[in-house]
């Protein structure tokens, strides 16, 4: 089961814009994003598989996972619609694009490639932190951001790894499926084959001027699969692009899906 949540009233004539997150993320990561296309247009803010309140799954298949949303997007929104992914979501969005060319309008892609990641240390650094917590020892958050200080040193990344924290009738638990997702760095950091598949609609690769995610050179892996390609780079932005220059990213995607409408 897929968990979503919808910005916005469905209106005949207003598009619906699916978000799909990052790894360690939640559909409501893009709510203020989703807020600043309204009321032109209606957000589905959707959670990954093994991410916020979506189901666990056994293994982790990024094409099943572009499956399972296109499922899920069908029935919430019927189709076609527009398709915002960043990074781990970036990937699924793209999948999403190659696989169910028919449910995907207008297609962007936020600070990640269709290429595989050469360098996963950085999540798996992440995750054995997080792992270093005793659940049932905890008093608050608050407790776990103290205990996690001196292994992740950057305030912000605490705060957004600890939104998958909360509390149940049992004590303190992960949001996030991390034990499969520990396991599963090399599925998460690859990119499958998709055979002669090439999504033709437009399609707008929004980059972080200061992210090392992303390089020149997979511009190319960019435009074999996606011909109608448009890149833009923000600047002062790292890797989270819509929380790091929110009103540069919303101007930037608003004006690219707003195209759509003055057909």
């Amino acid at each position: 089961m897929i968990h979503t949540v919808t910005v916005g009233e469905q209106v005949d004539g207003v598009p619906t814009v699916v978000f799909l997150h990052g790894l360690f993320g939640q559909g409501r990561n893009f709510l203020t994003i989703a807020k600043g296309l309204q009321p032109e247009m209606r957000g589905l803010l959707v959670d990954l598989p093994n991410h916020g309140r979506s189901s666990w799954t056994e293994t982790v298949d990024l094409a099943a996972m572009a499956d399972e949303v296109a499922d899920t997007v069908r029935t919430e929104a019927g189709g076609p619609v527009h398709v915002v992914g960043h990074s781990l979501g970036g990937k699924v969005a793209m999948l999403l694009a190659l696989r169910h060319p028919d449910l995907v309008e207008r297609l962007v892609v936020v600070d990640i490639a269709p290429v595989p990641s050469t360098d996963v240390s950085q999540f798996e650094q992440l995750l054995g932190a997080l792992a270093t917590l005793d659940l049932a020892s905890l008093s608050s958050r608050g407790d776990a951001d103290e205990q996690l200080q001196e292994l992740i040193g950057d305030t912000t990344v605490r705060a957004f790894l600890l939104q998958n924290l909360h509390r149940t009738e049992q004590g303190w638990a992960w949001r996030a499926n991390l034990t499969l997702l520990r396991s599963s760095l090399d599925v998460i950091g690859s990119f499958p084959q998709t055979g002669e598949a090439v999504f033709e609609n437009p399609v707008l690769w929004v980059v972080g001027e200061r992210s090392t995610y992303t390089r020149e050179e997979d511009a190319e892996a960019m435009r074999v699969l996606f011909p109608r390609l448009q890149r833009v780079s923000v600047k002062g932005a790292g890797h989270w692009v819509h929380s790091e220059q929110p009103a540069a990213f919303l101007a930037t995607v608003r004006a690219f899906l707003a195209a759509s409408l003055r057909r």
